[in-house]
């Protein structure tokens, strides 16, 4: 800071440099982005009187008069400076924890800054974004407003117990009409970090809002150590995510996940050093359809915004609300943190109170699987392999069954019926699987209809499909050997929920099977058709058909079709692909395959975490896995000429450590374990492999307290060695004529999970994939297991439980052993006295 022993020492830094005053702003407004401290952006009282006094027996009385004047003329010109000043100061609140800071020209975010650190995440005045922006149509075309389009805005203080703003634009003239404005409102949390953001749009007629981008920021602050946790379903972090965000190109990149959908849960974590991340959430309670979307530049800024589809676009309507609030504020620590923060809200709404897991509504037999068995094809193929499993481990299987059906796989859908090998052979095949306790969920995709089948035309089909924005279907193509076109079905009209629940009622009243893989259930997709019975555009109606479509499935199979044909499972078992906070009260387990990440995606800098299972473990059964010891199969019903010579080929053994990443992965996920294109032959072939998952299943099914029930805690930090692995980029079933492709990673070749039980009891879990044992040295964190005092030491093995050390209150830390390629569960008991 300047500091002038006289008026006329200002006046001759003034003139001499006449940049100082607005670089002292510009200063100051990059000081509310980086958190470096500089001069107040107001000058401060007393500025001419500071430093040493003047002596007057220097000075005339010509040249006092002099003074007088130039300090007067000097004093006006101060005052107009400091207006100006105040005037480009944001408008801010603050609540003690969080403070945020708006630019009165416009209102861009220009501060969002963590007080308990001091740092503003915000970026620097480069990185200035507009706060919001609408796309609309008109009766002559696309029309983007901003605010840059008002010729008024304005921005009040609310007065009230909780601090908050209020922004409205308005006067856009020619570029929208007169009559439109726009108000956003900002209220602070009391006691928390956290801030809510709310927008409402006035539009005139003939102006249709199509969608809603709000709030927008740009430019986030750099720090060292960044990371972005993304719930992509299960989960996905980055550690360099301005590269991994970067655009290619000119302009920026944008990375868009859609929510309900393969965005499972409606918050995001930036996080770096020092100080706070960056918590970014919605408080959405119904569903609402929305895009999270982070954006990359050519410079490596980041910036997001979330995007909203206006439930009546279109509509007579001519005001529109968010109906649920943003919530933007930090977080301290890494994304464990922000899924505690984020648990702490998501816990408490409908959907996790009546999930079916929390309600005891799962069937039984789903709750006692021990190992799934993920085969394809006739029953010999699949429940055959699955008995002989069972037997060996002497465990619970259950079958997740594809290819079962009548149709080409990604091509024939939805003519599941009958069976590709005749009605009475499925039949007495599950028949005679079920007096071996052995249980199967059959596929049957949710939303796809085949355009080149014939129930496609004779069933005019295409009038209940969804429409995007052009009234047109957009085919899907997933078949990469016939190219076969699919369209995805509305699930807000009601011919494709009786369409679909019937094809399920006669699977399991017909067929009895015990329950439906529910495929590419746990997404969601705009319809504009105004003929569906539903708003156009976004909304809730997708959730809402899907619950109805679930009730009636289950209304349906919840007697008998008729006297000569029982069901065997009245209530049978429902799931979906992915998982979803919002299908929680809906299916009865979720299929969760990111523990086989490397498997269906390149390398690209996200790794997989247990996001989800981090919020909702409790309320949810998560399943699945692509871990396979084969090539893939082929569908007997595709083009035989790409058939592989030889399907189901075992993998070269250098990917056996693949296979124990995925295997380990799940079991401290607390998933249900899964193994793909299992045969009997496998038992001898890859003995070692075989007898490395189901020690790991049989492990699993003593200590379902903590692995099927507990709650996520924070996993211990081991310091254990790395590999480089061999990894085969090969999916379980897209059939390939030539070998896998494949690349290598690093791991660390021990992995770790923490649970509470619902009685209080914690648990530390941990798997190798050494060839070597591990010495370990495993750190208890008491203060976030909330463990206290003395504390002994228990291992669980499959059949028994045994005390092997004990901890004084004031240590952390215990030494243990871990056997090559084994897995441990050990006990934390408090000890009274």
């Amino acid at each position: 800071m300047f500091r002038y022993n006289s008026a006329v020492d200002m006046l001759n830094h003034w003139h001499r440099n006449p940049a100082a005053v607005g670089g002292r702003v510009a200063r100051d407004r990059a000081a509310l982005q980086t958190g470096i401290p500089t001069a107040s952006t107001t000058l401060p009282r007393g500025t001419f009187g500071c430093g040493r006094a003047v002596p007057h027996r220097f000075f005339s009385q010509e040249m006092a008069a002099g003074l007088v004047g130039l300090v007067a003329a000097v004093t006006l010109a101060t005052q107009a400076i400091a207006q100006t000043v105040q005037t480009r100061s944001p408008h801010e609140i603050s609540n003690g924890r969080l403070k945020i800071a708006v630019d009165p020209a416009n209102g861009s975010i220009v501060e969002l800054r963590d007080l308990e650190s001091g740092v503003n995440l915000v970026g620097d005045s480069a990185g200035y974004a507009d706060l919001w922006e609408l796309r609309c149509t008109t009766t002559d075309g696309a029309l983007r407003v901003t605010p840059q389009s008002a010729k008024r805005f304005i921005c009040d203080l609310v007065k009230e117990a909780k601090p908050g703003l209020r922004l409205s634009w308005a006067d856009f003239g020619p570029v929208a009409h007169d009559s439109m404005s726009v108000t956003v409102d900002v209220q602070l949390e009391e006691t928390t970090p956290l801030s809510r953001w709310r927008i409402r749009v006035d539009t005139p007629p003939g102006v249709a809002l199509r969608e809603v981008r709000f709030p927008m920021v740009a430019n986030l602050v750099r720090r060292t150590n960044e990371s972005l946790a993304v719930p992509e379903w299960l989960g996905k972090i980055t550690f360099d995510p301005r590269r991994v965000l970067a655009a290619s190109g000119p302009g920026s990149a944008r990375h868009v996940w859609s929510y309900p959908g393969h965005l499972s849960m409606q918050f995001a974590a930036f996080s770096g050093q020092p100080g706070a991340g960056l918590y970014l959430a919605c408080d959405d309670v119904e569903s609402y359809r929305k895009d999270f979307v982070w954006v990359g530049g050519t410079n490596l800024s980041v910036g997001f915004e979330l995007v909203h589809l206006p439930e009546l676009a279109g509509a007579e309507s001519r005001r529109w609300m968010l109906p649920y609030n943003v919530v933007l504020g930090t977080f301290h620590g890494d994304w464990v943190a922000a899924a505690e923060q984020y648990r702490s809200w998501a816990t408490n709404q409908a959907w996790a109170i009546n999930s079916r897991l929390a309600q005891g509504a799962v069937p039984s037999w789903v709750l006692q699987t021990g190992l799934w068995v993920w085969n394809r094809g006739r029953s010999d193929q699949v429940l055959r392999p699955a008995a002989v499993l069972q037997a060996d481990a002497g465990l619970p299987v259950s079958v997740f069954w594809h290819w079962w059906h009548g149709c080409a796989y990604d091509t024939g859908f939805p003519e599941y019926l009958p069976p590709r090998e005749g009605t009475e052979k499925f039949r007495q095949a599950l028949e005679e699987a079920h007096q071996q306790n052995l249980h199967a969920l059959v596929y049957m995709n949710q939303r796809l209809w085949g355009m080149t089948t014939e129930s496609w035309a004779a069933e005019q089909a295409e009038r209940y499909a969804v429409k995007g924005q052009d009234g047109k279907v957009h085919p899907e193509v997933y078949n990469t050997f016939t190219r076969a076109p699919c369209a995805s079905m509305c699930m807000g009209t009601e011919f494709w929920r009786s369409k679909y629940a019937g094809l399920a009622e006669r699977a399991v009243s017909e067929l009895g099977v015990d329950g439906i893989y529910m495929d590419q259930a746990c997404t969601s997709l705009a319809c504009y058709d105004p003929s569906h019975g539903h708003p156009p555009g976004g909304g809730t109606y997708w959730i809402k058909g899907f619950a109805m479509l679930v009730d009636n499935i289950r209304l349906r199979c919840g007697k008998p079709a008729d006297a000569a044909n029982n069901c065997v499972n009245p209530q049978p078992a429902l799931a979906g692909e992915g998982c979803g906070e919002s299908w929680l009260p809906h299916l009865d387990l979720m299929l969760s395959l990111q523990v086989s990440r490397e498997r269906y995606a390149e390398p690209d800098g996200w790794e997989p975490i247990p996001l989800f299972t981090a919020v909702y473990h409790p309320c949810a059964i998560t399943y699945g896995n692509y871990s396979s010891l084969t090539m893939p199969p082929y569908d007997e019903l595709w083009p035989s000429e790409f058939a592989p010579a030889e399907p189901l080929k075992l993998l070269d053994r250098k990917f056996s450590r693949q296979f124990y990443l995925e295997q380990a992965r799940a079991f401290v996920w607390g998933q249900q374990p899964t193994i793909a294109n299992f045969l009997p032959a496998h038992l001898k072939e890859r003995a070692e492999e075989m007898k490395y998952a189901v020690h790991l299943a049989k492990l699993r099914n003593r200590t379902t307290k903590y692995l099927l029930r507990g709650v996520f805690l924070r996993p211990p930090r081991l310091r254990v060695p790395a590999a480089i692995l061999d990894i085969s980029r090969l999916s379980i079933y897209a059939g390939q004529r030539s070998g896998p492709n494949s690349c290598q990673k690093e791991s660390p070749l021990a992995l770790s999970g923490a649970w509470r039980a619902s009685d209080g009891q914690v648990a530390i879990v941990l798997a190798s994939i050494a060839d070597q044992p591990l010495n370990l040295e495993v750190p208890v964190d008491r203060e976030s297991w909330q463990l206290h005092g003395d504390l002994s030491i228990w291992r669980l093995e499959e059949d028994r439980r045994e005390m092997f050390s004990s901890l004084k209150k004031d240590d952390s830390v215990f030494s243990f052993v871990l056997p090559p390629r084994s897995a441990a569960v050990i006990e934390l008991e408090t000890m009274y006295k």
